[in-house]
């Protein structure tokens, strides 16, 4: 029998690649297929530890080095990464499953935000007020935090971690970057593509790992700040523990996102974006729609209208262009997103369209498929309607009005984002001025804001202050001197 071997991946620390020495083997699996793609070590703190060091000792210089110039090693990386966006589609289409449309939507979103740090010597600026008292000057600077810990989950390989990477670095900061170990082969390219652009050894260190590494980042006395997007769960122990230990944290954390239909919606916009939002990378976003709230006649109108797009919806390899929609992530959470979808029929709701079906003909290929499973006669007291299932489930609540649709929407813990599709400008005004959620659509079926924008999620979707991207992303990563002078 032959052997199957496939690349153990490496730490990158203060410009060296690392080796495991000892460390465990995760396998890393082509969600579309179960072949072996790589292995990742699951790092220790002692690795932590000198990724640290490593950047603590090259940080000084490069928050030394003036911002125009840092943003040039921006400027050098988004050339990189238009020029080799298809490798990088591509890369993203292996190691996560979604479809090349997905993918490079990944890239595009993530270019978004390096071309927003090339400006960092405008974000930056402080504040000058002269005269406060007479002969008496005030002015606000602003300088880099430090050394960051930056811990991204599996759904968005590339987009997440450029979230925050080429902000903190143009703000003169240096990182240690722990990247999803489901998905570790993305991160390793980002690195190579930052140092391809000139980026100086040690400002930006990789560790894989998992619960481990998690913790020696959130505990470290040498890092400052701490940004971390997935689960709520872990969002929530990230949050306790990195802030007992005195850092500031962004925890970006679970969904459970609404879309609103009003009897008046456009269902030829209404319809695709919903699709799109609900089963676009397998509902594997925290930005996914994964809760329609029908009102009135709006219901017998788009159930089955969503119910013919699911049946003409591809389910299969992302490499493929006739594919709609690809694989979960792995095993495991294909068999956790079916059993919401037996609790779904033993609490009572209705079954439309049954994923399990759908993607019997993909199960042979060896991958993790699951098909577009939609409910109908939700409660919203159900666990797919409170519940982040995190997989191409969509569940529709009816509603009588949309003051109830509000309350329903308002019901959930979770408040990241919410869309509403209607022609009539009172009723989307009305939703606006009500929803809890922070991220809001109008005939859109993924309110996710440009780069220059905060990601800003609510309630137990985000636990911090300062949200990533946008002004927001650039306060995080620096911090102020007030300097009050007289001369």
């Amino acid at each position: 029998m032959a052997v199957v071997t496939a690349p153990i991946l490496r730490n990158r620390i203060g410009g060296a690649w690392q080796e495991p020495d000892g460390a465990p083997l995760l396998d890393v699996p082509d969600p579309a297929t179960g072949a072996l793609i790589s292995r990742v070590p699951l790092s220790d703190s002692a690795a932590v530890d000198a990724a640290v060091q490593a950047a603590a000792a090259a940080q000084p210089a490069w928050a030394a080095t003036p911002v125009a110039e840092r943003v040039r090693v921006c400027y050098r990386l988004r050339e990189l990464m238009e020029a080799q966006a298809a490798e990088l589609r591509d890369l993203i289409v292996r190691e996560n499953g979604k479809t090349r449309a997905d993918a490079q939507g990944e890239v595009r979103r993530a270019l978004e935000v390096v071309e927003l740090s090339c400006g960092m010597p405008t974000l930056m600026m402080g504040r000058v007020l002269a005269d406060v008292s007479r002969g008496i000057d005030c002015e606000e600077i602003r300088y880099p935090v430090g050394v960051c810990g930056i811990i991204t989950p599996f759904n968005f390989p590339l987009m997440v971690p450029m979230w925050t990477l080429p902000i903190a670095i143009a703000a003169g900061n240096a990182v240690v970057l722990k990247p999803s170990e489901r998905t570790p082969n993305s991160a390793v390219r980002i690195v190579e593509l930052f140092e391809a652009a000139g980026l100086a050894p040690g400002i930006l260190n990789l560790v894989h790992g998992a619960r481990e590494v998690v913790t020696a980042i959130c505990e470290h006395p040498g890092i400052r700040a701490v940004s971390f997007v997935g689960s709520q769960p872990v969002a929530t122990y990230v949050y306790r523990t990195a802030s007992a230990s005195g850092k500031r944290v962004q925890a970006l954390a679970g969904a459970k996102n609404h879309l609103v239909v009003m009897p008046d919606a456009d269902l030829a916009v209404a319809v695709p974006a919903i699709m799109s939002s609900a089963f676009g990378g397998a509902g594997q976003r925290c930005l996914a729609g994964s809760v329609v709230v029908a009102v009135g006649e709006a219901a017998d109108r788009v159930i089955p209208a969503l119910a013919e797009a699911c049946s003409g919806l591809r389910v299969g390899p992302g490499a493929d262009p006739e594919t709609g929609m690809g694989p979960v992530i792995r095993d495991d959470s294909r068999s956790r997103v079916a059993g919401y979808i037996e609790a779904g029929l033993l609490e009572g709701a209705t079954l439309v369209c049954d994923g399990r079906q759908s993607a019997t003909a993909a199960f042979g290929s060896g991958g993790f498929f699951l098909g577009p499973t939609i409910f109908d006669h939700v409660a919203p007291s159900m666990s797919i309607a409170q519940e982040e299932i995190f997989g191409p489930v969509l569940s529709v609540i009816r509603t009588a009005s949309l003051d109830e649709a509000l309350a329903v929407v308002n019901r959930s813990r979770f408040g990241n984002a919410a869309s509403i599709f209607t022609t009539s400008g009172g009723a989307a005004r009305r939703w606006r001025e009500g929803v809890q959620a922070g991220m809001l659509g109008v005939n859109i079926g993924v309110a996710a804001p440009v780069a220059m924008f905060p990601f800003a999620g609510w309630k137990d979707s985000f636990y911090g202050d300062l949200h990533a991207t946008g002004l927001d992303g650039v306060q995080f990563f620096t911090r102020r001197k007030v300097v009050t002078s007289r001369f």
